[in-house]
């Protein structure tokens, strides 16, 4: 199924979108304030980079106990999805910044985590933004063979166990970035809605040269400098990816794969009976709303909904602007789904894998508010 055939029926249910936009750009104005980064951005980015680079300092030295390096590796996991979640993602959106230039710096800061920028923006900017919980389209609902996150796809026998080994799943999605997913992705087609896309050559260097950085500060040098046996680097290399991985894979999950979410097929005509604001209010959710660390640390991505309407509006303003979207949902009939706690959120996600794991299971479609 080729992505670019898909589209949405934006002639109807326009006044939303336009009323929407509207008013959160009245409320820019109003208060004066850019759509970009602030000072508490800035402060957030540079407390998410010391943690990161600040650790890897630490366990380099060699001042330290195996114990203590074996820590440091868990700060650098959860440094990791930080910066993952509040720098790399603004920035690679462009939203971090007016400035490309910075919003390319801070990119980068993605490649530096073993990852890349390039293959990020098609796959997750482009595919999953445009097509999000469409079957065969959203790149996102491809986590693995043994997991089924959409109702659509093909029903297997392991996928009666998914509600456990999804998390475990999830677990490893760094690690696949790190030596896979980017290698595959330069590879493949089509990818998206492109057929045989030619990558420019700046960006097979970038790949080629920050994977080797990443694999030299964090395979090469530990082995060389400290004094550890190759099961020591091991041990923390995996609790490094194994840390960021889980948590990268659970927060991104919470926001489509719940109860509340809606997973439209397109008709005969491989169309979307929304318009497209419509579909990502109906196919996204917000979680923890009130939670302010939780906010913090994971850069809004408990504001998908605001998030997917204005990505190119820095995370650090969405619980501002969530209550204007909401209001203005619920002005319009259309849904604002959102979990009060994150707990709540973890537990709808948990019920929605054993209901998309059981074979008995049948979907209820629906495709337009």
């Amino acid at each position: 199924m080729s992505v670019e055939k898909v589209t949405f029926n934006n002639k109807i249910d326009k006044e939303f979108s336009r009323t929407v936009k509207k008013r959160v750009d009245q409320y820019f104005k109003e208060n004066n304030l850019s759509q970009h980064a602030n000072a508490s951005m800035v402060i957030k980015t540079v407390a998410l980079l010391s943690l990161y680079f600040g650790a890897y300092a630490l366990l380099i030295s060699g001042q330290f106990s195996l114990g203590f390096m074996w820590m440091m590796c868990i700060a650098m996991g959860v440094g990791m999805a930080g910066i993952g979640f509040s720098v790399a993602h603004d920035a690679l959106h462009g939203a971090y910044s007016s400035n490309r230039t910075i919003n390319y710096l801070l990119g980068l800061t993605f490649d530096l985590m073993g990852a890349n920028g390039y293959i990020w923006k098609i796959t997750h900017n482009i595919i999953h933004h445009t097509y999000t919980n469409i079957h065969g389209h959203d790149e996102d609902l491809e986590v693995a063979a043994f997991i089924r996150l959409s109702p659509h796809s093909e029903h297997k026998p392991v996928h009666r166990l998914q509600h456990i080994l999804a998390f475990f799943a999830y677990s490893f999605a760094t690690f696949f970035w790190v030596f896979v997913k980017d290698y595959w992705y330069f590879f493949k087609s089509p990818l998206g809605p492109y057929e045989n896309k030619q990558h420019p050559l700046s960006e097979w260097i970038t790949l080629i040269v920050t994977k080797i950085l990443y694999y030299g500060y964090t395979i090469a040098l530990p082995l060389m400098l400290l004094d550890i046996t190759w099961y020591h680097w091991l041990i923390g290399f995996m609790s490094l990816h194994l840390t960021a991985g889980f948590i990268l894979g659970v927060i991104f999950q919470l926001a489509h794969v719940v109860e509340e979410t809606m997973h439209p097929e397109p008709n005969d005509d491989n169309v979307i009976e929304n318009h497209w604001a419509i579909h990502e209010m109906i196919t996204t959710n917000n979680f923890a709303r009130e939670n302010k660390p939780l906010s913090w640390f994971i850069g809004g991505l408990n504001f998908q909904i605001e998030h997917h309407l204005f990505p190119k509006v820095c995370s650090i303003h969405y619980p501002q602007i969530s209550y204007i979207v909401e209001d203005t949902a619920k002005e319009f009939g259309i849904p604002y789904n959102h979990h009060p706690t994150f707990r709540q959120a973890v537990a709808s996600h948990y019920r929605t894998l054993k209901k998309f794991g059981d074979p008995g299971f049948e979907w209820q479609p629906t495709t337009a508010v």
